[in-house]
C-alpha cells in the first residue's frame, strides 16, 4: 500500500467508446493526464466494458509505463470459475490480459451472502492467499455488495483480508438496502482501509436534477462531482476513491480538486444534505449501471438501460426517452415487458432493486399503445 500516491483511483469500468470500440487515443490521453496529475491508481475486473477493460489497461499504461509507477488492482469474478480448478488459470489469464507479472490489490468480487458460499466451495480465498505468499498477489481485498451483517461474518472468518471496497456515497449513506454507513462501521471496526466505488453512484450525483444543482451552485465553486467524491473521501480510514471517467474533461476536473483534496466543510455537508432531500423526493430507480444483471438475462433486457430511462422520463420529464426505450436500448435487445420474471437479476443486483415490478413499470410507461 505504500506505493500509493493519493486517495483517488482510475476505475477502468466506462471507458470512452466509439461507437461499440473503445477510444483508444483518447483513453491514452487520460491515462497520461491522471499520470502526470500524480495519481497512480488503477482498478479494473475480467468482465469489465465486455471483457476488454483488461486490455485496455495493458494496451494504455502497462505497455508504456515501468511496473513500479501504477499501482494495479483487478479481481476474481464468481461467474467465471465452477470450481477450486478454475481460479489458478483465470488468475494467469487476467495477468496475460493486463501485461503484468503480479497484482498488487487482487479482490474477491462483489462478495455477498449469495455468492460468499460460492467462494468458500471453491477455496477462493485460500487459492488468493496461495498466490500472495507466491508474490503474485501483494494484498488481498474484497469489494462488497450486502448487508453489514454479512460484511462482518467475511470479515471475522477471513481477517486475512486487508481492504475492502465499498460503495459509499452521501445518497447512499443511510440508505436501508445498501447500508452504505454501516458497512463503513463494520470496516472501521475491523481495521481494514476503505476503497470507495459509486462515489457518483454510477453518474446520478455527477449530473443533478435542477432543483438538487441549485444547492450547490448557491455554494459558489466546484462541480457536482467534485462535491460527491469529496464526501467520500473525507472519511476516516479511506484509502482510495475511485471514479470510473470516460472522457478528458472529466479526469482533469477530478483531478483537479483530489490533487489538494479538502474534505467537505460544515456549509458543504449542509448543501449535500439538502440535495438528498431533493433525490428522496423523486422517487428515482437508484440503479448505478453496473449492468450485473444484463449477463445472463434469459430475454437480453438491457436493464440499467431501461431503467435510465424511467428516470430521465419521471426526473426530466424528456420525451427522448422514449426515443431511446425504442430505438437505442430495445432494438436488440428484449423490451420490458419480456421479462420471464425468473429472478435471476434481483439475486445478483447490489443495490436489492425489485427488478421485475421495476420493468412491469417501464413497460407501462414505455410500451403504451
Amino acid at each position: 500500500m505504500d506505493r500509493i500516491q493519493k486517495n483517488f483511483g482510475f476505475g477502468f469500468m466506462r471507458l470512452p467508446m466509439e461507437g461499440e470500440q473503445i477510444d483508444f487515443p483518447t483513453l491514452t490521453k487520460m491515462v497520461d493526464a491522471f499520470m502526470d496529475a500524480g495519481f497512480n491508481y488503477f482498478d479494473t475486473a475480467h468482465g469489465y466494458v465486455d471483457g476488454r477493460s483488461e486490455t485496455a489497461l495493458r494496451a494504455c499504461l502497462t505497455s508504456r509505463y515501468p511496473r513500479d509507477r501504477y499501482v494495479l488492482t483487478d479481481k476474481l469474478s464468481g461467474n467465471y470459475f465452477k470450481e477450486e480448478d478454475d481460479i489458478r488459470p483465470l488468475f494467469a489469464k487476467q495477468l496475460e490480459n493486463c501485461g503484468v507479472d503480479y497484482f498488487d490489490f487482487y479482490l474477491m468480487h462483489a462478495q455477498s451472502a449469495e455468492n460468499f458460499g460460492h467462494y468458500k466451495r471453491c477455496r477462493a480465498y485460500e487459492t488468493a492467499l496461495e498466490l500472495k505468499m507466491e508474490g503474485k498477489i501483494r494484498h488481498l481485498g474484497i469489494s462488497f455488495h450486502d448487508k453489514a451483517s454479512v460484511l462482518n461474518q467475511i470479515l471475522t472468518e477471513y481477517p486475512q483480508v486487508e481492504a475492502v471496497q465499498l460503495q459509499l456515497n452521501y445518497l447512499d449513506w443511510e440508505d436501508l438496502a445498501i447500508e452504505s454507513r454501516k458497512c463503513y462501521e463494520v470496516c472501521r471496526k475491523h481495521g481494514k482501509p476503505v476503497i470507495v466505488m459509486e462515489p457518483c453512484k454510477g453518474g446520478h450525483l455527477a449530473k443533478l436534477p435542477e432543483e438538487a444543482q441549485a444547492h450547490l451552485d448557491a455554494l459558489r465553486g466546484g462541480t457536482a462531482a467534485s462535491y460527491a467524491l469529496r464526501f467520500a473521501a473525507g472519511h476516516e480510514g479511506v484509502m482510495m476513491v475511485l471514479s470510473g471517467m470516460s472522457s478528458l474533461a472529466q479526469v482533469e476536473d477530478n483531478a483537479g480538486f483530489m490533487k489538494d483534496f479538502q474534505p467537505l466543510s460544515e456549509t458543504e455537508m449542509a448543501a449535500v444534505a439538502r440535495v438528498c432531500g431533493v433525490f428522496h423526493s423523486m422517487h428515482m430507480i437508484p440503479c448505478t449501471a453496473c449492468r450485473y444483471c444484463v449477463e445472463g438475462c434469459p430475454q437480453n433486457i438491457s436493464i440499467p438501460d431501461l431503467f435510465a430511462c424511467l428516470n430521465t422520463k419521471r426526473v426530466f420529464h424528456d420525451w427522448n426517452a422514449g426515443f431511446y426505450y425504442d430505438t437505442v436500448h430495445t432494438v436488440h435487445n428484449g423490451k420490458a415487458s419480456a421479462c420471464v420474471e425468473c429472478g435471476q437479476c434481483e439475486q445478483i443486483c447490489p443495490q436489492h432493486l425489485p427488478i421485475r415490478e421495476l420493468l412491469k413499470t417501464a413497460a407501462e410507461e414505455f410500451e403504451k399503445k
